[in-house]
């Protein structure tokens, strides 16, 4: 769409009551046209930021923290308990899990090189040991690490479920985007150990013009999503 506005500006709604960002003095609103009310300032600033970013044509995907909030609340806060199996249903064919076989023995050591740390920061941090198997072969999860991932799922607010859901969708791994929200592993981090497999292919063939450009969209999904989840505990 056009930018019709002229002002873009961030507004306090009372005492303890949160932030909106105004567009020629109109509260913002989602694409569900439901209020958009952010609790952090911060996150509010960087929101208006992104709109008053914008030049004649307003790009939705430009504005990657204006994307996440509107997630949490036209999608994840209405349907919240299908969010939460959505996104532990990926612990059970979690990307780190899954590990070249013997063939493949220079892939398989950096896999378990990168991956296995942040799975045994998992297992002390959530209690949650998550079974490895060398193939593709399915592996059945042990249904009480399972649980105590969800119950870290379960444990986020609307905001930080929507960074989340985001970072597990596109890293493959809710390990990873668990780690990534906690801080054990930097958006490059997360990025890197997503793309181990196909940065090890990269090596061996080369990369083409298409993957370069879909792997520099992630990269910057990744990034966008971590000060989306940093902007959140900004206050």
């Amino acid at each position: 769409m056009k930018r019709v506005y002229k002002t873009v500006a961030v507004a306090e709604m009372g005492p303890g009551e949160g932030w909106e960002v105004r567009l020629d003095g109109r509260p913002l609103r989602t694409p569900g046209r439901a209020p958009l009310v952010l609790r952090q300032k911060a996150l509010a600033d960087a929101i208006a930021a992104e709109w008053d970013a914008q030049d004649e044509e307003v790009r939705p995907d430009a504005m990657p923290l204006m994307q996440l909030a509107s997630t949490a609340v036209d999608r994840v806060a209405p349907a919240r308990d299908a969010i939460v199996d959505g996104v532990v249903r990926y612990a059970g064919t979690d990307l780190l899990c899954y590990r070249a076989d013997e063939a493949q023995p220079a892939l398989q050591e950096r896999q378990a090189r990168v991956w296995q740390p942040i799975l045994d920061w998992a297992a002390l941090r959530y209690d949650a040991r998550l079974a490895v198997r060398a193939g593709l072969m399915p592996v059945e999860q042990p249904q009480g690490a399972i649980q105590a991932l969800r119950a870290a799922v379960e444990a986020l607010d609307d905001m930080t479920l929507s960074g989340v859901q985001n970072a597990t969708a596109v890293l493959g791994s809710l390990v990873l985007a668990l780690a990534l929200h906690d801080g054990r592993v930097s958006a490059e981090e997360a990025f890197e150990a997503s793309q181990l497999d196909e940065t090890f292919q990269i090596e061996q063939w080369g990369e083409d013009a298409e993957a370069a450009r879909r792997r520099e969209m992630i990269r910057a999904d990744i990034l966008g999503t971590r000060r989306f989840l940093d902007l959140l505990r900004a206050g």
